[in-house]
């Protein structure tokens, strides 16, 4: 694969990259693995993790070009090297903002068993905050369904400290509601409860 024949806005965004991540997706494309142990060899970090997402936004972007649409051995190269950054950022990431851009790009795609995995990682590497903010940043209503049903199935504990940040006291509050009435959870009840009166502060449930 040669990049600078798969456009001048991958190139652009290719020539920006560090080596180091460079190496870690050649690595990755060649072994084809889905969880690239390249990605923890190369201390994989939040700058690669925006290398990554940036240089997949370029490769989706040309793929929809007439040009490329019409030339299949350049739509194969490209496709082959964007689903390499899925596979690096899935293995990866724990970002909101890459997390909404590999669920839209499922969605976009009708990947539902995409999506399901996706979900399954929200819910196994994400912090609480990170979960909030994919539902406080996309304005998709699945990918929202998605982040609330995750916050919902946290421990109790894990929400309470949502509940004093301006950002995310609405989403916590609605993560605990969710909880308390469709998973029964009295735990949730009391923090609400108290929340309602002003007294929650800490995260001290019992």
């Amino acid at each position: 694969m040669v990049i600078k024949d798969l456009g001048p806005a991958v190139v652009r965004v290719w020539d920006d990259m560090r080596p180091i991540t460079k190496k870690m997706l050649a690595r990755a494309m060649s072994t084809g693995q889905s969880n690239p142990s390249p990605a923890q060899k190369f201390s994989y970090d939040a700058h690669a993790d925006w290398e990554v997402s940036r240089l997949l936004t370029a490769l989706d972007e040309q793929s929809r070009s007439t040009g490329v649409r019409k030339d299949s051995d350049k739509l194969g190269e490209i496709t082959q090297l964007a689903e390499t950054c899925v596979r690096v950022l899935e293995a990866q990431s724990g970002s909101a903002e890459v997390f909404i851009q590999l669920a839209e790009r499922a969605l976009q795609r009708h990947d539902y068993n995409k999506l399901d995995k996706l979900s399954d990682r929200l819910f196994e590497r994400f912090s609480a905050a990170e979960i909030a903010e994919v539902v406080r940043q996309t304005d998709m209503p699945q990918i929202r369904a998605i982040a609330y049903e995750t916050l919902s199935m946290l421990p109790v504990p894990t929400l309470v400290p949502l509940l004093d940040d301006p950002l995310y006291s609405e989403i916590g509050a609605s993560s605990l509601e969710q909880k308390a009435y469709e998973y029964e959870s009295e735990e949730a009840r009391d923090v609400l409860e108290l929340y309602d009166r002003g007294f929650v502060n800490e995260p001290t449930c019992e």
